[in-house]
């Protein structure tokens, strides 16, 4: 359910999804500067002007290198042939020339060096020096050796997790139909097994894996930071050791709930296995997802099951769904390069190639080309997926704007892009949206404390996986330097800690559990992302429900409503040309915080607590 937006581009250009128009001219007023009477010699540009040169010039280049850098990668993951090394070459020239661009000695010279006058620039200027040289610190020239070395095993590593040939009972499967089996079968015994196949490419990755926790941090060293996972933290305006404080905290303000749901999940998981000794902590291949990130199908609300709606109106109708609410907010239409090059459903039985089944949505050349990356099949996820993806493109579009100049068309950090797409999915999953879509029937009556349990299982459940266990691991990885031969038991000591799951056998070294996660391999360090996200996006509703709809959190609709794409398109308009906390404070009052995600699950709690008395708690 969790999606990365970003194409994976090298680290440089992951840092820094941009996007662009025409270069912005930034307004310059270089009367301070200007002497009144004609010198003798001419006098030397300001700062300011010397500055907008040389960002003019800089995002022009970046935008061209960007776009020729995620073509070779939409390449990569929208055809992969075992064996064929073609993509793999062409995409590590592309990255490689965008490294040696955004790295090169002369830029990162020329921006130091324009940031020692930063009092004599404007604040946008500022902003667009310092994130090109954030940029470059993924990728300096200074270290020309280590960033080609660190792109090579990052395309490599890409290709063998998603050229991976799964197998349960003698078949080759794919992680869609893995996923299917861990949410339907019943079988304590065949659960096991489909879970084991799932994290059978975990040894295969583990060699890459090292060879790139070294190389990334080498890389960023040679700028300055000692590690990769600070140098991710630093995109927020904090340091390592804040972000790991703000992610514990959030952690903190769930922990009751998540106690209270972890209690009821491993009774009632029990009962639907027929197992009569209730484990004291979930074993991982009880749940109905390969992490234990989300334990949402655990709940079948009646009268809330869209399947077999869906499955009737097909795949195409759920993307064109989707792109159809966005418009009733007053968001235009998709340009009609989405529809061209998009690759959005799983590929023909048969074909000789294969694609990454990840989804994730791409700003190819900073302007309106916008595409995504899905396997949309007509059922619920996909359908929530869909409005989910979308929220990224549609945040591209937005700040696709003549203002907001091409180094800062990304989101007010990295989590307001998660965010938007999350708020999507949960507003097209309440019931009075799905019965004005005709998706349910108005009258039908359904249990309103189950529609709130299945939403906590998701939401709530991925807090301590997301800013627990793998914000942990990663930091612990990279700025702890884990040891080679303590990863596996790492990550099992951290899911117990946080999510209170452990494996169904044994997991020593020779397995590399934590890698079968997509994004430990090519998303790297930045998985607290998706944990801040969905604290802004329960921030984000709250306000919307209640200060622009009045209506009740739990039964909005906002389709059509055009004040709400209005509020929305403010927060994504200004793209990271304005700071992320004032954005959250001037749009909902408030500063981060799981107030509204605890408030809005407050219902629940009383009734958890009725549910598992005299029940074993063991967190």
């Amino acid at each position: 359910m969790k999606k990365s937006y970003l194409p994976l581009l090298t680290a440089a250009l992951l840092t820094a999804c941009a996007p662009t128009a025409k270069t912005p001219a930034v307004s310059t007023d270089s009367s301070a500067s200007a002497p009144t009477a004609a010198p003798q010699a001419a006098a030397p540009a300001s700062w300011q002007q010397q500055a907008q040169e040389f960002l003019t010039a800089y995002s022009a280049e970046y935008q061209k290198l960007y776009t020729q850098s995620s073509e070779a990668e939409w390449r990569s993951n929208t055809h992969i042939v075992p064996g064929d090394t073609t993509n793999a070459a062409a995409t590590a020239r592309a990255n490689e020339r965008m490294a040696a661009f955004a790295g090169s000695t002369e830029n990162i010279n020329r921006l130091r060096e324009l940031l020692e006058h930063k009092q004599d620039l404007t604040p946008i200027q500022v902003k667009q020096l310092e994130t090109a040289l954030y940029n470059a610190a993924n990728s300096p020239q200074t270290a020309a050796d280590v960033v080609k070395r660190r792109i090579k095993a990052e395309t490599q590593q890409t290709e063998k997790l998603y050229g991976f040939d799964y197998k349960y009972q003698g078949k080759s499967v794919t992680t869609n139909d893995l996923d299917e089996l861990l949410r339907k079968e019943k079988n304590p015994q065949k659960r096991q097994q489909i879970w084991e196949a799932s994290k059978a490419i975990g040894p295969t990755l583990k060699p890459g894996l090292l060879s790139l926790r070294d190389l990334r941090n080498q890389t960023v060293q040679a700028l300055g930071y000692p590690d990769y996972f600070t140098y991710q933290a630093s995109d927020y305006g904090m340091n390592r050791e804040e972000m790991m404080a703000l992610v514990r905290k959030i952690n903190q303000e769930l922990r009751p709930l998540y106690r209270e749901l972890h209690t009821y999940a491993r009774y009632e998981l029990a009962k639907q296995y027929g197992v009569q000794q209730v484990p004291d902590y979930l074993p991982a291949s009880w749940l109905p997802n390969r992490w234990g990130q989300d334990w949402s199908s655990m709940v079948d609300v009646k009268g809330l099951n869209l399947d077999p709606v869906l499955a009737k109106k097909g795949a195409e109708w759920q993307v064109q769904q989707a792109e159809r609410f966005y418009q009733s907010l007053g968001f235009q239409a998709l340009p009609p390069v989405f529809w061209e090059k998009s690759s959005l459903y799983p590929l023909p039985k048969g074909a000789d190639y294969k694609k990454n089944n990840h989804a994730s949505a791409w700003h190819m050349n900073l302007e309106q080309d916008v595409r995504s990356l899905m396997s949309v099949e007509a059922n619920t996820e996909w359908y929530e997926t869909t409005h989910h993806e979308l929220g990224h493109i549609y945040y591209y579009l937005t700040y696709t704007n003549p203002e907001v100049p091409v180094l800062l068309r990304q989101g007010a950090n990295r989590a307001y892009h998660e965010a938007m797409g999350s708020l999507m999915g949960l507003a097209a999953r309440q019931k009075p949206f799905l019965a004005g879509l005709g998706l349910i029937d108005p009258k039908v009556k359904t249990n309103d404390m189950q529609a709130l349990l299945k939403e906590a299982l998701g939401s709530v459940v991925f807090i301590p996986f997301a800013s627990g266990v793998m914000s942990e691991w990663e930091n612990s990885f990279y700025a702890d330097n884990l040891p080679a031969d303590q990863l596996n038991a790492k990550w099992w000591a951290l899911s117990k800690q946080y999510q209170g799951i452990v494996p169904p056998t044994p997991r020593g070294e020779n397995y590399l559990d934590p890698a079968t996660k997509t994004h430990i391999n090519d998303d790297p360090a930045q998985y607290y992302d998706y944990a801040l996200s969905y604290v802004i996006l329960f921030q984000l509703h709250d306000h919307i429900a209640k200060q622009i709809l009045h209506q009740d959190p739990h039964a909005t609709n906002y389709y059509g409503s055009k004040e709400v794409g209005a509020f929305l398109a403010d927060i994504m308009r200004p793209g990271s040309s304005k700071d992320w906390r004032l954005v959250l404070k001037e749009k909902t009052g408030e500063d981060l915080s799981a107030r509204a995600m605890v408030e809005y699950f407050q219902p629940l709690m009383a009734y958890l607590k009725e549910q598992n008395k005299g029940r074993k708690y063991t967190m």
